[in-house]
């Protein structure tokens, strides 16, 4: 599994632009119509997908993707679905990276054991687990990384040089950098701060360090991607699909193509963000 995950990061390098990262939340606004998204996503240029798992409290998120999350649940979504999307994309994609991301609680419902098992027999790449601090390792991480499993951790403005290497420690995959301290969905900060933090990061880590939290347009892609190794984009297209969806929040003719254009726009971003850088 990690092997996908770092040759995809490789085989980007090699084109001298950044990784794009899409999120969507698994289930929104249906099973099927996730799955069509899913498959869509790398068409449009999605390097790695983050596929979101539905969660009722989700602590780290801003309004939109708590919408998408409530929208999913109501729609009869569980993790055990939500695996089954991932499942349903590979039997058609066996090159793009799955990260799932989420809370704890689930699959602690679902047992850890099933869980993983279930997460590698579905092709799953990677994990994002944003409440689960490096002190409770043994409680997922360690078990998801002896499966072949990256374990994903997020980095803050506010992870100072003391608490970094006990974040990075069993860290793999890449490193996501939470590029401001908020909910998902915030404003976007200031570009030349990122470079400074991606620096900074890199002292301590060989790994990729993506860059999420606040990327909403091309224009924010190309940024972000000037000094990134991969720009993450989440809160723009769970905005993208909710903006599609009819009064009762089910899916149009236009949900579909409406994340292809998007995503398009996104890929065009990341692909001119080291022209940009050098220009």
């Amino acid at each position: 599994m990690t092997a996908r995950m770092d040759r995809k990061f490789a085989d980007v390098a090699s084109e001298g632009r950044p990784v794009l990262v899409t999120y969507f939340m698994g289930g929104d606004p249906d099973f099927e119509t996730s799955v069509s998204i899913m498959k869509a996503l790398p068409k449009a240029g999605a390097d790695v997908i983050e596929l979101g798992m539905p969660f009722s409290d989700p602590m780290a998120d801003g309004p939109a993707i708590q919408l998408a999350g409530q929208r999913s649940l109501k729609a009869g979504q569980t993790l055990a679905k939500t695996i089954e999307i991932a499942r349903r994309f590979r039997e058609e994609d066996q090159r793009t990276p799955i990260v799932l991301m989420g809370y704890y609680n689930p699959i602690y419902i679902y047992g850890v054991d099933r869980f993983l098992t279930d997460a590698v027999d579905a092709g799953i790449d990677g994990l994002i687990v944003v409440d689960l601090p490096p002190e409770m390792d043994d409680e997922l991480c360690i078990p998801a990384l002896q499966k072949g499993i990256s374990f994903i951790r997020l980095a803050t403005p506010t992870t100072d040089d003391r608490r970094l290497p006990k974040v990075l420690e069993n860290t793999s995959g890449f490193v996501y950098y939470v590029s401001m301290n908020g909910i998902t969905g915030s404003a976007l900060p200031d570009p030349s701060l990122i470079a400074g933090a991606v620096e900074r990061i890199k002292t301590h880590t060989k790994l990729p360090v993506c860059v999420g939290f606040g990327v909403k347009t091309a224009e924010h892609a190309r940024a972000i991607g000037a000094s990134a190794d991969g720009v993450v984009v989440g809160t723009a297209i769970v905005n993208q699909i909710a903006s599609s969806l009819t009064e009762e929040g089910r899916a149009t003719d236009a949900t579909v193509p409406g994340v292809e254009a998007l995503v398009r726009g996104l890929s065009a971003g990341v692909r001119s963000a080291r022209l940009a850088a050098a220009e």
